[in-house]
This record gives structure tokens, C-alpha cells and sequence, in this order.
């Protein structure tokens, strides 16, 4: 039988200050609940305009229980989520309008809070995880997931991809004009494709996604857009050519999802032309751990949707590498690459607050 721990002496000082620390992640936890009921619930839609509502006039606005509404506007007051301004009246600020409450607003975050309860109800079957090595796939998290994942990066494709990056790219945005044959592998729910389909109607464009739920999505919003260049592809059954016949490739934020990169990457090089172009988006992480605490402000919340999404995923599989949201460094692209067969590689200046970018060419 086990002895109880022995109680030492602590600063007491430096215990305050430890306590303080850990529940200021379960609060965090909490707040990230009510902002998840927010979306959800279109609490935050209905505060939009910035005028100070009371309990009472936003339950009447949204149709809800007052009493849990006042509940909800204290608690994300008390966190600064929320503007108070007396008398029982909070706001929406500009700034989190744009956050919260407008999708197309290339600061958008809420999105990410969508697959919140998926990823906290499975926190059992990552427990198990710990103890087998192998991860969930992408699809564990159901049709939320796949939403959450489209509503977190779709803002960036909808205004920076076609204007700002895709013309950094040496002789792309020409041969998209003059009409091309594009690949998005990992393409999710499609988002970027119906971005640069819409704005070069003389290319053909192809998506390569595992994700039933994303693929899903993805060919509702090709009917909602009504395109006629672009077909999406389930690799279970269709897996990339290796014919060259692609002049552009991209890969966005899913190379360090994968369970073998390097094959995907294998495949990416045999389906693109001699003169083609992949573009690649994935996680500006660091070759060690030292420097992405260093470089990086946002390591724990890295290293948090690794295990509950990110490298779980890429360890789904018993061969999985598992490298994890920070793991796909430009050291390990670049080896990636040179070992598949590609010859240049090169660093973009594309603004992100996450991403790294490369362009890479046979």
C-alpha cells in the first residue's frame, strides 16, 4: 500500500503565485466555454453593433433564457471578454466584433472554439492514447471539426490568398490567367479552392482530402458557389496522379496533420510538372524546444492542440511520425523536400501570425 506524500515546506509566497497559475488555465477553460456558447447561440452576433445591452434586452434580441444570458455576459465581463458600462449593461467592442463575431474579417478567431466540446469530450480516448501510441484521426471530432477548421482558416483564404500570396509566387498568378491544372492536397472543406476558382475561371482545380465531414462541406460550398471548375477528390479512392500533370500544388496547414508527410510529399513531386509550383502553409515552429518558448508566445496553446488534435491525428496510424503542430520546421520541410526530389526551396515574406510559408519548385 502506498504512503501518503509527505508534507514539505513552501515558499509561500511562490505557492500563492503556482495556485494563481493553475487556475488561471482553468478559467481560461471556462471563459473558452462561454465564448464557444456565444457562437453557437449568436450572443455575439446579436452585441455586433456595439450598443450596451442589458440581460434583459439581449435575451429578448436572441430569444433566450435571460437569467442564463446575465449569467454569461457577468462572466465574460468579469474577463474583460466584454465591455461593462454600468447599470448592468455590456458591449461588444470594435475589436471584438472582429474577433468574435465577424467570419469574414480576416482577424477572425472564433472559429477555432467550434470543435471545443469534440475535443474536451474525447479528453477519455486521448487518455488512452497516452497509453496505446496511437492517436485519433481527423474525423474523431465528427462534423464540428470539419467546420471549425474551415471557419479558423477561411478568413485568410478569403483575403489574402488570390491578392497577396498566390502573386508572390514566381510566374503562378500568369499560367492561373492563362489556365492551369491546381491541386490542394489536404484541401479540407475546400475553402481555398472556391477562392481561386472564383477568381481564375480558366483553370481546373482539384481537392484531395481524407475528412468525410470535410469533403462534405467541401462540395456543398462548390454548389453554393456554383462552380463548374472545380472537383473534389476522396483519397481513399482517388489518391494524386503521378503523371505531372499538375502545374500548381498547394498544401495548406496539413502537412503536419499527416501521418506520413513524407509520402504525401513523395506524391506532391511525382504529380507536379517539371516547371510547376507547390506552395506550402504550415506552422512557423522552431527546430527545438528552447526556441519555440523563445520565439514563440503562443507555445503552450501549440503544444495544447497538439495532443488534442494536431499530432494525435498524425499519430493515428502505427507508423504515424506524429510530428506534432510545431514539428514541421522549415528544417524539416526543407529535408522533406530535397529527399522527394525537389531542388529549390525558398522562404516567403507572406504576413501571418503563424504561418510560415515556401515556395517549391522540382
Amino acid at each position: 500500500m502506498s504512503q501518503p506524500p509527505q508534507r514539505i515546506d513552501v515558499d509561500q509566497d511562490r505557492l500563492r503565485a503556482f495556485s494563481g497559475r493553475v487556475f488561471s488555465m482553468l478559467n481560461g477553460a471556462v471563459m473558452s466555454a462561454f465564448i464557444h456558447l456565444g457562437d453557437e447561440l449568436g450572443l455575439f452576433h446579436a452585441l455586433a453593433d456595439g450598443e450596451a445591452l442589458t440581460s434583459d434586452a439581449l435575451a429578448e434580441r436572441t430569444g433566450l433564457s435571460e437569467r442564463w444570458v446575465r449569467e454569461w455576459l457577468r462572466g465574460l465581463g468579469a474577463a474583460g471578454i466584454l465591455e461593462y458600462a454600468g447599470d448592468g449593461r455590456f458591449s461588444l467592442s470594435p475589436e471584438g466584433r472582429c474577433v468574435l463575431a465577424d467570419d469574414d474579417h480576416p482577424a477572425c478567431g472564433v472559429g477555432l472554439f467550434t470543435k471545443l466540446p469534440r475535443q474536451i469530450g474525447a479528453l477519455d480516448r486521448i487518455a488512452e492514447s497516452f497509453r496505446t501510441g496511437i492517436g485519433l484521426p481527423y474525423d474523431a471530432f465528427g462534423s464540428d471539426g470539419a467546420r471549425g477548421t474551415e471557419r479558423g482558416l477561411a478568413p485568410w483564404y478569403r483575403h489574402t490568398l488570390v491578392p497577396v500570396a498566390l502573386p508572390m509566387l514566381d510566374g503562378v498568378v500568369e499560367k492561373l490567367e492563362r489556365g492551369a491544372r491546381v491541386a490542394d492536397v489536404g484541401c479540407g472543406a475546400g475553402a481555398a479552392l472556391v477562392e481561386m476558382a472564383k477568381a481564375f475561371p480558366r483553370s481546373d482545380f482539384h481537392g484531395y482530402e481524407l475528412s468525410r465531414h470535410a469533403l462534405d462541406r467541401a462540395e456543398a460550398s462548390k454548389a453554393r458557389a456554383d462552380l463548374a471548375n472545380l472537383w473534389f477528390h476522396d483519397v481513399r479512392s482517388e489518391t494524386l496522379p503521378a503523371d505531372g500533370s499538375f502545374d500548381f500544388v498547394t498544401t495548406f496547414d496539413c502537412l503536419h496533420d499527416m501521418t506520413r508527410p513524407d509520402r504525401t510529399i513523395a506524391e506532391i513531386r511525382g504529380s507536379l510538372a517539371p516547371d510547376g509550383t507547390w506552395l506550402i502553409a504550415d506552422i512557423d515552429g522552431a527546430p527545438t524546444y528552447e526556441e519555440n518558448l523563445e520565439r514563440n508566445p503562443m507555445a503552450s496553446l501549440m503544444y495544447g492542440f497538439s495532443v488534442l488534435s494536431c499530432m494525435s491525428s498524425a499519430l493515428s496510424e502505427p507508423d504515424g511520425m506524429g510530428l506534432g503542430t510545431l514539428g514541421f520546421h522549415e528544417e524539416v520541410a526543407r529535408q522533406m523536400c530535397s529527399e522527394a526530389g525537389f531542388t529549390r526551396f525558398e522562404r516567403l515574406a507572406i504576413p501571418h501570425a503563424m504561418n510560415a510559408y515556401y515556395e517549391v519548385r522540382p
